[in-house]
């Protein structure tokens, strides 16, 4: 079984697509995928695909739905005489579990090399950070089910996955400042912080990158058009990180510099 839900949703079980082409089945394999080897209740199911207007039929359909989904993995389990369709897709009570192996969904290769990240980036050892938060972006291929209409069940989990993405994109961010790889970072994330006008940790980023890049002035003119976006969408100010940083860059302050290892 290979599963991707960081894009578009494929999933594959001895090179044979199990995807189905229906909306509402497809919302089911989706969750159970992102919930694997734990048990989606039949409540949790109907609420994702009908949401607060179920219908009087809600059981007898999703059992045809988890019908079909079984005879896709039935199909592509041909031959196989060690598994049947029920042992991957298993009725537990009050729902059904999609079983696979470790290594099996891309999320949750995702989730462990972010979480190597994060233990590598707070234990000072910005490369491996670098190298592991790095692997665990490569895996998304887009937006989280991009191809996938999600209800009320999936959106949350769409929101937690891309708050994730990001949080370990600033961490890599921050790993590579580190390395002292700040003129690679700055195309980078001008892209960023054009794509998030309201980012204050990317425009930080951004700023740091730049006035170690020995452009001061463009940091400042990042810092402004924050600045002026705050006022304009919501009447704030940048924050008082963010204020010290520009009165940091303002005044050339030393502890912006990169801090390099003795004897490097």
């Amino acid at each position: 079984m290979e599963i991707k839900v960081l894009g578009p949703l494929a999933a594959r079980e001895n090179g044979v697509s199990i995807v189905p082409t229906a909306a509402k089945p497809r919302q089911i394999l989706s969750l159970l995928a992102l919930q694997a080897d734990r048990v989606v209740t039949v409540p949790t199911l109907m609420a994702e695909i009908w949401g607060e207007d179920i219908p009087r039929s809600a059981a007898t359909t999703l059992q045809t739905y988890i019908l079909q989904l079984r005879r896709k993995l039935a199909a592509a389990l041909d031959g196989d005489p060690t598994r049947q369709a029920k042992d991957v897709l298993v009725t537990q009570h009050g729902g059904y579990l999609l079983h696979v192996q470790p290594g099996q969904i891309d999320v949750q290769d995702f989730t462990r090399l972010a979480t190597s990240g994060r233990a590598a980036h707070e234990a000072g050892d910005h490369y491996a950070a670098s190298e592991l938060l790095g692997s665990a972006l490569r895996l998304w291929q887009g937006p989280a089910l991009v191809d996938v209409r999600v209800g009320t069940v999936l959106e949350l989990e769409v929101l937690r996955l891309e708050e994730d993405r990001m949080a370990t994109l600033e961490r890599r961010i921050d790993a590579d400042l580190e390395l002292g790889r700040h003129t690679e970072l700055v195309p980078e994330l001008r892209v960023l912080v054009a794509k998030h006008p309201m980012h204050e940790n990317f425009c930080a980023q951004l700023m740091t990158a730049l006035h170690r890049a020995g452009a001061a002035w463009r940091a400042l003119e990042a810092y402004q058009r924050l600045r002026h976006t705050l006022i304009d969408e919501l009447g704030l100010e940048p924050s008082q990180r963010l204020q010290r940083l520009h009165h940091a860059v303002l005044s050339a302050d030393p502890a912006l510099e990169l801090s390099l290892p003795a004897g490097s």
